[in-house]
């Protein structure tokens, strides 16, 4: 054999043999959490689902622990399954863990230059701080109020819609939560379910969902060449881009010109910020006022139209709990009124079902992914520097050590105690310095479906052609937010009575 050719032959032997033993000797001394086979250059590829991730992520807590460590073509990605060490660094060391991880086809589609990113999903720092004071000052305890009279009349409405044809609920709940977050972040009422301010969104959050799951877009593709058949995403990601820098910018500009000419419906978040700014802000602030706007419609609406829908299927499928519910409500508000969003803490017992709504399927089963700023090293175990750290919500809050019969719908589980329920909602409304801003007024909307329905109507299965109940399976769609698969059911008002309740019309989204 000629030198020159053993020379090469041996780099090549040499080559992937060194940095098999070089991996090697570099996993073996950095303590790395266990976790699937790590091929090299791929990493965990062949190993990560494309759907359901938190279902495998659960799997794998069985065998690896709860801190699971993989990697995706030089990407190392960090699973937590357990809610105490979620909460020691997600929580506790949250000035290392409150970036976000670079989602390749979701900053593509947010992207460009001049225009800002998404609040969801933009890096820790000025920006970010500027964003969520924005939607904290609006939505936080100390403001919300303001939007309790929208939501109770809200949900009065969608009950009546759904009690006069069940069989639109789906659309109706979707219809009328987006009332709630248009109006209260727009100052536009929503009355049509094709209004360009609702279906905008909806396909926003629809590319988010596929844009943002995990594994759903390796990072380093986007390096390839347009002209490669691999690169589809990066042309689907440009449609994208033109399509949510329009759903941004085309409410917030409808808002701000009926704003000058007096004729937005008020309180709103763009108003607000608006008039705090005297009407005029400079680029930078109109950019942050803009994205913050669109992420509370992103943010609040999918996750919560997910909930009233779980609601409605628990339910159906668990009778005795809409009895219990009914005997709080009447014992505490009586049958002359509805209840309100301020009878919230007289009621714990409708508290305790939106929590077991919250616990049982998670809207989102996986939070959004948060990012590591340096190396940290927790329990022995080593966590590099730029790690996508994923919390899997949905395990958490079905931990058998924690939770008895975790896959049975139980609102006494938490024995009315508030303590109890902060476990659930402190895992389900985000960690740190990234938990959810508008978590008060989320709630808000929740409680008012809730207490309303329970206090006014009874949810139960439909009916086949022999009258024999019709019980759907529980099943759920894959994605950054889930919702159940599609099913029908029955919802009719108590009495004469509770229908002139739900009635009453006070227009107060004028």
């Amino acid at each position: 054999m000629p030198p020159s050719l053993t020379a090469t032959v041996l780099a090549a032997i040499a080559v992937p043999v060194g940095y098999l033993l070089a991996r090697k000797f570099r996993e073996g001394t950095d303590s790395r959490p266990p976790g699937p086979r790590r091929w090299p250059l791929i990493g965990s590829v062949l190993e990560m689902p494309r759907s359901y991730q938190w279902l495998k992520f659960a799997e794998w807590a069985k065998t690896y622990g709860s801190i699971v460590y993989l990697e995706a073509v030089g990407q190392p990605i960090v699973v937590l399954n357990s809610a105490k060490v979620a909460k020691d660094l997600l929580d506790q060391r949250s000035s290392l863990y409150s970036d976000r991880p670079n989602f390749t086809m979701a900053n593509l589609v947010t992207h460009s230059s001049g225009y800002g990113e998404a609040f969801a999903i933009l890096p820790y720092g000025d920006k970010w701080r500027q964003q969520r004071k924005i939607v904290a000052q609006e939505f936080g305890p100390g403001a919300v109020h303001r939007y309790h009279p929208l939501q109770e009349e809200e949900s009065r409405k969608l009950i009546h819609g759904i009690v006069d044809d069940p069989n639109s609920f789906a659309r109706q709940i979707q219809l009328r939560v987006g009332a709630i977050i248009v109006r209260a972040t727009y100052g536009h009422y929503l009355t049509s379910e094709q209004d360009v301010f609702l279906t905008s969104p909806l396909t926003s959050m629809e590319n988010f969902s596929k844009a943002g799951a995990p594994g759903a877009w390796l990072r380093s593709i986007q390096k390839l060449p347009e002209w490669t058949p691999w690169s589809s995403f990066l042309r689907t990601a440009k449609e994208w881009r033109a399509l949510e820098l329009n759903n941004a910018w085309d409410p917030y500009l409808w808002s701000k010109k009926n704003w000058e000419s007096n004729t937005v419906l008020r309180p709103n978040l763009c108003a607000t910020t608006l008039e705090a700014l005297e009407g005029t802000p400079s680029k930078e602030q109109e950019e942050r006022l803009v994205w913050a706007a669109s992420t509370v419609m992103g943010g609040g609406l999918d996750p919560n139209v997910s909930s009233i829908m779980t609601f409605f299927l628990a339910m159906m499928l668990n009778p005795s709990v809409q009895t219990k519910a009914r005997q709080e409500i009447d014992t505490v508000i009586g049958s002359d009124r509805l209840p309100t969003i301020q009878d919230r803490e007289s009621l714990p017992y409708i508290r305790s079902i939106m929590t077991e709504v919250f616990r049982w399927k998670p809207a989102v089963p996986l939070g959004i992914p948060h990012a590591l700023i340096q190396d940290d090293v927790y329990d022995g175990m080593y966590l590099p520097k730029g790690s996508l750290v994923i919390p899997n919500v949905w395990y958490m809050l079905r931990d058998p050590q924690i939770y008895h019969d975790p896959l049975e719908f139980d609102p006494d589980r938490y024995q009315n105690l508030d303590s109890e329920m902060d476990k659930v909602t402190d895992l389900l409304f985000g960690f740190g310095r990234r938990s959810c801003p508008g978590q008060d007024f989320a709630e808000g909307t929740f409680f008012a479906i809730v207490s309303t329905i329970l206090a006014t109507c009874e949810i139960s299965p439909t009916v086949d052609a022999q009258g024999v109940p019709v019980i759907p399976d529980v099943t759920y769609t894959s994605g950054v937010n889930v919702f159940p698969s599609p099913f029908n059911c029955n919802v009719k008002c108590r009495s004469e009575r509770a229908l002139e309740r739900l009635s009453g019309n006070d227009d107060v989204h004028m």
